[in-house]
């Protein structure tokens, strides 16, 4: 059973590897078909640093209405600390429906996945009509070090569902998160890799339920490939005319803009030399940046600054000096105070504070 969870283990490694390039245009970029465009996507997926799993195996029967909020240390088994969390719903058998913030109601089958890229409240059930049972009311502890439990309805037609988890810092200040919509709802039953992701999910579940060890480590690669897949979906479906961050990939003036910022962020930029890079003349550019993305770029830039920051705080053992030149500030003061006045704290509080 061992040998066969390191086999999944390293064919979704695999998997990801090949999905996270296709998506970010590495194999473009030695070509020079347009790979540039995803390069920002690439960076600010890899300043992500998810972790993943699942943490909860559930059975539901018609009728059944559930309220759910996914809270940190229902994952913290898993994951330790983490500030934010994007949770998601994968349907092994049976279907269900989804309400968000009273947007429009979704439904799901066997074989579809919906991500809530903030963590919303929502309602899941096959009768949304019926008051809601909140979920932790309801969550049975899980036993021998397996998942934790729902069963749940009124014993009519079945469905069975996993519940998982992204988790990191500060995701909700990321430009791809930010980008997503409440929920992202996606059907692998006619995808190529749909029969092997269900397996995949409903083998690690019945291996964590038998206690056995490395099912933990195939959930969390998995986690990660389907939020990537759930990223590429949605870019590609966006309508012309869509604002936001993943809509000025399409843009070929943003597109550029955006990727040579990625590239060299401690450049000294300006609007001036940004519009040559990118093709426009200053009020042009941020114009069209603005109307895109829904920012000036100068903003953006010092808002995506403060992100590497964090990371490279979080992540290395560089010094702050060091850090704040890295990322184009010219001296540690003028950093600090624009660190602390996005992040809450100074470099050195906010490193110590979540290394703790």
């Amino acid at each position: 059973m061992v040998e066969k969870l390191w086999f999944v283990t390293d064919t979704l490694a695999y998997n990801r590897r090949i999905a996270y390039v296709a998506y970010t245009g590495i194999f473009d970029r030695k070509t020079g078909t347009g790979g540039w465009r995803m390069d920002a996507l690439s960076d600010v997926l890899r300043t992500v640093r998810l972790k993943g799993g699942v943490f909860l195996h559930a059975e539901f029967s018609e009728p059944w209405c559930l309220g759910v909020k996914v809270q940190p240390e229902s994952c913290a088994s898993f994951l330790g600390q983490a500030s934010d969390i994007i949770p998601y719903h994968y349907v092994l058998d049976g279907q269900l429906r989804i309400l968000v913030n009273d947007e429009t109601v979704q439904e799901i089958e066997t074989g579809g996945l919906a991500l809530f890229p903030r963590n919303d409240y929502h309602l899941l059930g096959g009768n949304l009509e019926l008051p809601p049972i909140p979920s932790v009311d309801v969550v049975h502890p899980p036993a021998r070090g397996g998942l934790a439990t729902i069963m749940l309805g009124g014993g009519g037609v079945r469905t069975r569902i996993v519940c998982g988890f992204l988790a990191g810092e500060n995701l909700q200040s990321n430009p791809v998160v930010t980008a997503l919509p409440t929920v992202l709802c996606l059907d692998y039953r006619d995808d190529p890799s749909g029969a092997w992701i269900r397996n995949t999910f409903s083998y690690a579940a019945d291996e964590i339920a038998a206690g056995r060890m490395g099912s933990e480590t195939v959930f969390a690669k998995l986690s990660e490939l389907l939020f990537v897949e759930a990223i590429r979906r949605y870019a590609e479906a966006l309508p012309e005319g869509q604002t936001g961050w993943l809509a000025g990939l399409r843009d070929p003036f943003v597109s550029r803009a955006l990727a040579v910022l990625h590239e060299r962020p401690g450049d000294p930029w300006t609007v001036e030399t940004l519009g040559r890079e990118a093709g426009l003349s200053r009020s042009a550019l941020t114009d069209r940046f603005t109307q895109v993305i829904g920012m000036p770029p100068m903003q953006y830039l010092a808002s995506w600054r403060i992100q590497l920051a964090a990371q490279e705080l979080l992540n290395t053992s560089k010094s702050i000096p060091r850090i704040a030149q890295d990322i184009g500030y010219e001296t540690e003061a003028a950093f600090a105070r624009a660190f602390k006045r996005r992040m809450g704290a100074p470099p050195a509080t906010w490193r110590n504070r979540h290394r703790e």
